[in-house]
């Protein structure tokens, strides 16, 4: 597995550009890579799935946004009956998680007032939120060496997956499963909470 590290170059850019013993270290992590249709394909790929589980992610935290929804609008007219009050209570309060677990995994995350440094290696060039602060002759000129360095392009590419990946991670299907778990316990403690009234009563 290649592991990219945060230099934003590689090992034989770093030869060809003459740099240090020490400098030369840092790019150990990435070794040369030769240009194959093999490697295209699979860059190809990755991104096509990656894509495919945030569409999934999106209409996932779509349908338990609506099915919440739908459940605290319904429930409210019972919040005046004596007996149902706390169930309802107590499940409106599991559907209110779950509607903001579900508007905050779909929510755009970016950072629209800050320019990003360009002296960064972890700036990813080929991210929208990055490039859409830059003029287009900025972006062309910092993307001019990645484009003429197969080892930088695809360490770009291996970066934007990466990145791409942690965002799905710890971004849309973290929250999309608080979600699910809040709805699912706001149900359970719900019915819980029903049959301690029931019991009250007799």
């Amino acid at each position: 597995m290649i592991e990219v590290k945060d230099n934003g170059a590689s090992e034989a850019g770093a030869f060809k550009a003459g740099a240090p013993q020490a400098d030369k270290e840092q790019y150990k992590g990435l070794r040369p890579i030769v240009p194959s249709g093999h490697l295209d394909q699979m860059f190809r790929q990755t991104r096509a799935y990656h894509a495919q589980l945030s569409q999934m992610a999106d209409l996932k935290a779509s349908m338990m946004f609506t099915l919440a929804s739908v459940i605290v609008t319904i429930s409210i007219r019972y919040l005046e009956d004596p007996y149902l009050r706390w169930p309802v209570t107590v499940l409106i309060a599991g559907s209110l998680v779950t509607i903001i677990a579900a508007a905050y995994a779909v929510m755009p995350k970016l950072n629209l007032s800050t320019k990003p440094d360009l002296r960064d290696p972890h700036t990813n060039l080929l991210f929208f939120g990055t490039f859409s602060h830059l003029e287009y002759s900025e972006w062309v000129t910092e993307l001019d060496p990645i484009l003429h360095d197969p080892d930088r392009a695809y360490e770009a590419m291996l970066r934007d997956i990466y990145e791409m990946g942690i965002y799905m991670g710890r971004k849309k299907y973290r929250f999309i499963r608080i979600a699910y778990v809040s709805f699912l316990i706001g149900l359970v403690l719900s019915m819980l909470t029903f049959v301690v009234v029931e019991l009250v009563k007799l």
